[in-house]
């Protein structure tokens, strides 16, 4: 509704009844008050009309003997109204008993139908009625409110929508310091949504069935503004809005705001998305919608929060059901469950057109597919090694050309963080000219300081009003353009942040605003880098102490048959003349080392051993052969050694040398930024299994290694072997992982200042600050 200023003396006016609760609650406390009664009154204000009939049905019905739900439902069919109350109060009447105001507010509330009752009842009002009683307001609000008039003749559902979203905006606003988990600011949720409907002409076609859905909806504002830029433009069409919350006052909220309006409000779910495995009456443990999918999805769930009561609901689905389950991929780590939520909104995108045949089963006649935005911190974009559940994750999306864009956003946006965040716009269709595409846009400097900080929100992003840039068209029109290297300057992006005293930026210095990558770009292979091991060996006594010291030597004189004593005793005695008898031959060697002398090559020292053990007849078996030639033992590391050869005469990796090496796709991005002309991109999806806790070590890398084995050597050759020419990749270990370095696409070098300049600033200073000294003084 585009003249829906006009209706904002109403919310003005609740506004001004807040003040009544002063004393009694904090501002941050007012809205457990105002927000349930301008419920109360808008219903009340819808039922005046049929009130009178209502009663005498629900009179007449039980005079028949109906039963209850039997009776609702009547009186539900025969109004026309989906709620409706059959105590003999309203707010016309509910001021004639002062004395009983409290019990006749509640009885009033009790009145309602089962589906408004049950919502209402998530607010637990009865709580605030006897603190408004006690504390001697409640006939004071009362009456005020019955004075406000939103009787939908005067006030249509949509108006009222505005006016109640509006006010759940201000109180939350004014409750900042625990608002954040449930609210998202007004701005974010308009850009969130303008980037959704970019480019969907088709949402503006009469009539047309659109299902738009929140996982963890809060108080609806997500559902509210979506709503709201459709019909807008189309006040026709035929939205279904769908969510979830499991925060009982914001379900409250949320499904108050769809009563407000008129629509259905079965399809808000109270519960937890995500599943504990505990079921409790009136609360949905796990998907709320399971047999439905959505043609878009928007969300700003909790970010950087445990799911560790989630875990063993979560585990087992993701090992019982896999792919054909909502956590196929793999599973993040469990202090941050953000990237589950995106798991699970994928899990209900509609087919795709015939056309797509990404993601797997691909596309259907008839398909619309879906789109989805989401807020996320940075944790989601590299958080997790390669093969790691958050990588897994990544790839799975990228592979399957899900992931379209990326937007960041200024720091200090929401009222309980000040961390920089990121929207990821997902969908599976893809316009042509995007697929296999990622546009990433840097939208940080597109930022408005605000006069007054709520929380930790200090920055805006400028609406167009009252002098503010319009960020959000802006940043809306980057994302149509869709243009690689696209560059602004401050002066262009118009903010305030940047003082004009701060020098450190340069206004009119052009800065990168949208980038454009292929999905490759953002996948790398993770080798394991060996160097061989080399051993110097020589015999003396602090060799020999070292080798009496190992597990191996001492082992030698401890028993295994513990319950037999006997036995164990012949066993220790024979042990212990095995020790003595090692040591001697090892002290025999000491003469031809008398000198310091070190051999280099194992396989001679081996040799000499060998030979000395067979000489006194004992055993030189593999476990004793072990124990004498480790590092710390007869062996000691030495880089100016021969490598140590195994059986197949091999060289035998050094751990502690092992290192790692990231090696872009083929045709990917170099460490440099430049791109790989060498070799033509990879095709995706890799012919790679997801790895998980079950076949962990156990999958088959056979046809990824046919791929890529060739180009990780040559990596090898170009990028390591220069500085250490001994090294090599075990193919066996090697990884796939994705991520986003979205800093580092955006990273533009800044020369530090000359240090004339900053000497003459210092001169400065200390000059003010002797001025300002000769004035005290």
């Amino acid at each position: 509704m585009k003249n829906q200023d006009k209706y904002k003396k109403h919310s003005d006016l609740v506004w001004d009844i807040a003040n009544l609760l002063r004393g009694p609650y904090r501002p941050p406390q007012y809205r457990k008050v105002m927000i349930p009664m301008v419920v109360l009154r808008r219903l009340d204000c819808v039922l005046e009309s049929s009130k009178a009939d209502v009663l005498t049905m629900h009179q007449q019905y039980t005079d028949k003997g109906m039963d209850t739900d039997m009776i609702e439902r009547s009186i539900i069919h025969n109004s026309g109204l989906p709620f409706h109350n059959i105590s003999q109060f309203t707010f016309a009447n509910l001021l004639d008993d002062p004395d009983k105001l409290a019990a006749n507010l509640k009885a009033f509330i009790n009145g309602f139908s089962s589906r408004a009752r049950g919502i209402l009842e998530k607010f637990k009002f009865d709580d605030e009625i006897d603190r408004l009683d006690e504390a001697n307001r409640l006939f004071e609000v009362v009456k005020e409110f019955q004075s406000v008039d939103f009787h939908p003749d005067r006030i249509p559902n949509t108006a009222m929508g505005y006016i109640f979203e509006d006010l759940v905006r201000r109180f939350n606003e004014q409750a900042n310091e625990e608002a954040g988990d449930h609210f998202t600011p007004r701005e974010v949720v308009k850009l969130m949504v303008k980037l959704l409907f970019t480019g969907e002409e088709h949402i503006y076609t009469k009539g047309k069935v659109i299902k738009i859905y929140d996982p963890a909806c809060g108080t609806g504002g997500i559902l509210s503004e979506s709503e709201h830029a459709i019909k807008e433009e189309n006040d026709k069409a035929n939205i279904e809005l769908f969510g979830q919350e499991y925060n009982p006052e914001s379900y409250a909220i949320c499904g108050s705001d769809l009563m407000i309006k008129g629509e259905e409000v079965t399809n808000i779910v109270f519960g937890n998305t995500l599943g504990t495995g505990r079921v409790k009456d009136g609360f949905t443990d796990g998907d709320g919608h399971p047999d439905e999918q959505f043609h878009y999805m928007a969300a700003n769930p909790p970010f950087g929060v445990e799911w560790k009561p989630e875990k063993d609901f979560v585990n087992t689905e993701h090992k019982e059901f896999g792919f054909s389950g909502r956590f196929g991929p793999g599973l993040p780590r469990i202090n941050d469950g953000a990237l589950l939520f995106l798991l699970h909104m994928i899990s209900k995108m509609e087919r795709p057109p015939a056309s797509y045949t990404l993601p797997e089963p691909g596309g259907v006649d008839g398909g619309r597919g879906s789109r989805i935005a989401v807020i996320f911190n940075g944790s989601p974009l590299f958080t997790g090694d390669a093969g790691g559940g958050e990588s897994n994750i990544r790839r799975w999306i990228i592979e399957n050309d899900m992931l379209e864009a990326v937007i960041g956003l200024p720091d200090q946006l929401f009222y309980n963080t000040g961390i920089y965040t990121y929207i990821w716009i997902v969908t599976n269709r893809k316009a042509p000219k995007r697929q296999g595409k990622v546009q990433l846009i840097n939208a940080a400097d597109y930022a408005w300081k605000m006069k007054k900080s709520l929380g930790d929100k200090r920055k805006k992003l400028g609406e167009g009003n009252d002098g503010e840039p319009n960020h959000i068209e802006a940043i809306t029109q980057l994302y149509a353009a869709f243009k690689d290297n696209e560059q602004r300057t401050l002066n262009s992006i118009g903010t305030n942040v940047d003082s004009p005293k701060d020098k450190r930026r340069d206004p009119d210095q052009t800065i990168f605003v949208s980038k454009v990558f292929n999905n490759q770009d953002f996948g790398y292979l993770k080798t394991v880098v060996e160097r061989p091991l080399r051993l110097n060996f020589t015999i003396n006594d602090a060799r020999i102490k070292r080798f009496s010291e190992s597990a191996y030597f001492t082992g030698l004189a401890i028993s295994k048959k513990r319950k037999n004593l006997a036995l164990a005793i012949v066993e220790e005695a024979t042990g212990e003349e095995l020790q003595a008898s090692i040591l001697h031959v090892l002290k025999s060697l000491k003469p031809k080392f008398a000198g310091g002398e070190l051999i280099k090559d194992r396989e001679a020292f081996e040799k000499i051993l060998k030979a000395a053990f067979k000489k006194a007849e004992i055993k030189f078996d593999a476990p004793l052969k072990k124990a004498l030639l480790v590092n710390q033992s007869l062996g000691e590391k030495d880089p100016t050694a021969l490598p140590c050869l195994d059986t197949k005469g091999n060289p035998e990796p050094d751990a502690d040398l092992r290192d790692t090496e990231n090696v872009p796709f083929p045709g990917g991005l170099l460490s440099n930024g430049k791109r790989d002309t060498d070799n033509a991109p990879i095709d995706l999806p890799l012919p790679l299994d997801y790895e998980n806790k079950e076949n962990k070590g156990k999958i088959d890398k056979s046809e990824l290694l046919e791929l890529v084995q060739a180009h990780c050597d040559a990596y090898l050759v170009k990028e390591v072997l220069p500085y250490r020419d001994d090294a090599w990749i075990d193919h066996s270990k090697t990884k796939v992982g994705y991520e986003v370095p979205f800093n580092r696409h955006f990273y533009q070098y800044q020369p530090p200042r000359e240090l004339a300049v900053i000497e003459a600033e210092i001169k400065g200073l200390e000059a003010e600050v002797l001025e300002m000294l000769g004035e005290v003084v």
